[in-house]
């Protein structure tokens, strides 16, 4: 029994090094069940929810709502939290030489507040001058949509797009601005519809180089 408990166990080591150094907020076990697991598991809690909140969870509409949310959870909106998911970019080498920024905007944000549980929608603008090493374009999105697929702070977000890409391609030079609504500010409390949210990150010749940063902000349409 405890040889077969040592199997299914993930690497101590290799969950708080993950833990750490994505800083998100994760406990030493969040690995330790399957996603069936967690799934059964979420299904059972939700179920007793809608239940407290007076639902009859006998009708149709209402009977599957339980394993909808919780698949929901693992497998999309918080598949994030799974090192499992990690994108594995394409790395080349800069061949063209190209030493001016390059930048991927308007990327799509889908995310959830970690406070209210409520979506935050918005757009991510990304760039890096390399250092040697490019990555696919396509990649940048996927970096940008696994760390939104998590409980998240827009700060958070932010910092942590621009240290996966500045290890990923061995540069200090990178920026990302995230412009977001959250729906905890927009559907309730306050409740005003207009406002966003603008966090920014800049390493490197982005912070020190005020003329860089500026030409940024400028293609990405904030300058």
């Amino acid at each position: 029994m405890e040889e077969k408990q040592k199997k299914k166990i993930p690497n101590k080591n290799y969950i708080l090094n993950y833990s750490m150094n994505h800083k998100t907020p994760l406990r030493e076990d969040a690995f330790f069940m399957s996603d069936e697991e967690k799934i059964e598991k979420i299904e059972k809690h939700f179920f007793h929810i809608m239940k407290i909140l007076g639902l009859d969870m006998n009708d149709d509409s209402l009977r599957r709502t339980p394993k909808r949310v919780a698949k929901m959870f693992i497998q999309e909106i918080f598949s994030g939290l799974n090192p499992k998911t990690t994108p594995r970019p394409s790395i080349f080498e800069n061949k063209y030489k190209y030493n001016q920024m390059l930048i991927e905007k308007n990327i799509t944000v889908y995310s959830t507040c970690e406070h209210h549980f409520l979506p935050i929608v918005g757009k991510a603008h990304v760039g890096y001058i390399s250092n040697g090493k490019v990555v696919g374009l396509s990649k940048i999105n996927r970096i940008v949509n696994f760390y939104a697929k998590r409980p998240q702070v827009q700060e958070r977000l932010t910092m942590q797009i621009v240290e996966s890409l500045q290890k990923m391609l061995e540069t200090q030079d990178v920026a990302c601005v995230i412009e977001a609504k959250h729906l905890c500010v927009n559907s309730r409390g306050i409740r005003d519809i207009d406002s966003s949210t603008i966090t920014t990150e800049f390493i490197g010749s982005f912070k020190k180089n005020s003329k860089i940063r500026r030409e940024f902000l400028h293609h990405i349409g904030i300058a």
